[in-house]
């Protein structure tokens, strides 16, 4: 399971989204579908809901959609962002 990293903050609209990472006094900037996915980790969402519904909305397979999903979260663990418990 993926969790958000305490001690960020975010902001997020229609063009992406802006993640503070406050102990690290790191920024990071997401494009429009990145923010899509993000606030559905804040929500508390699964990969597997976000993926679902990414692909309906979309009409992309959800295979391709995971596949893209699974390499944003490594980017964002990275980035120190999400944490896996």
């Amino acid at each position: 399971m993926l969790t958000i990293t305490p001690n960020l903050r975010s902001v997020v609209d229609h063009d992406g989204a802006v993640i503070l990472d406050i102990p690290n006094n790191a920024m990071t900037t997401l494009n429009s579908t990145g923010a899509y996915v993000w606030e559905r980790l804040e929500r508390g969402m699964t990969l597997t809901a976000i993926v679902a519904e990414l692909a309906s909305e979309t009409g992309t397979d959800e295979a391709v959609v995971a596949k893209d999903v699974d390499a944003f979260m490594e980017e964002l663990k990275s980035k120190q962002l999400l944490a896996a418990f």
